[in-house]
């Protein structure tokens, strides 16, 4: 299997369970890549959707995937703390310069708080009808979701206050690489 290489910049395909595209964004720089985790950040980063309609994001990104979790985790950076959205969603794969995953609808929002909030049941609800998640994926989901719910409590993996620090320091090294290019 690839391995996405720290300081390249990558895209970041969301796909369905149906196997369509739901959502790309455009340019990713990988701050760490190895088989099981992938940290990337982006900010002013194009986001194609699948009908084609296209958004920049607002704020400055660190985006942690993982190979044997099913969730992805974005830190959002913004000016009265750090907020965290994360897709419940299948391990990721390394691909042609693209990290690749599907999205199974349910989100959690994260507050600077650690407050959180279960987004899109209904969502799901109605997903899992439509394209057939078979059972196994509930539970799957439930059982990540639960590791999920406690590394927010904890405070462990991207919720650990240095966690920020780290990689908020190592994109800004990469931008300045970028910059005097």
């Amino acid at each position: 299997m690839a391995i996405a290489t720290e300081g390249e910049t990558i895209q970041v395909h969301s796909y369905k369970h149906n196997g369509r595209i739901h959502r790309v964004w455009q340019e990713t720089v990988v701050l760490k890549g190895t088989r099981n985790i992938v940290i990337g950040a982006n900010e002013r980063t194009i986001v194609t959707e699948a009908d084609g309609r296209t958004w920049l994001t607002r704020e400055p990104s660190i985006c942690y995937f993982h190979a044997e979790y099913w969730f992805n985790i974005i830190c959002m950076l913004r000016e009265d703390g750090v907020y965290y959205y994360i897709n419940m969603s299948s391990p990721f794969v390394y691909d042609n310069k693209s990290l690749k995953y599907i999205d199974y609808d349910l989100d959690v929002k994260v507050f600077p708080d650690m407050s959180y909030m279960i987004l899109d049941e209904d969502e799901y609800a109605d997903h899992k009808k439509q394209m057939g998640y078979p059972d196994v994926i509930d539970q799957i989901l439930q059982k990540n979701l639960d590791t999920l719910l406690s590394w927010i409590k904890q405070r462990r993996g991207p919720f650990a206050t240095d966690f920020i620090n780290v990689w908020t320091s190592r994109y800004e090294f990469y931008k300045q690489v970028k910059r005097s290019k």
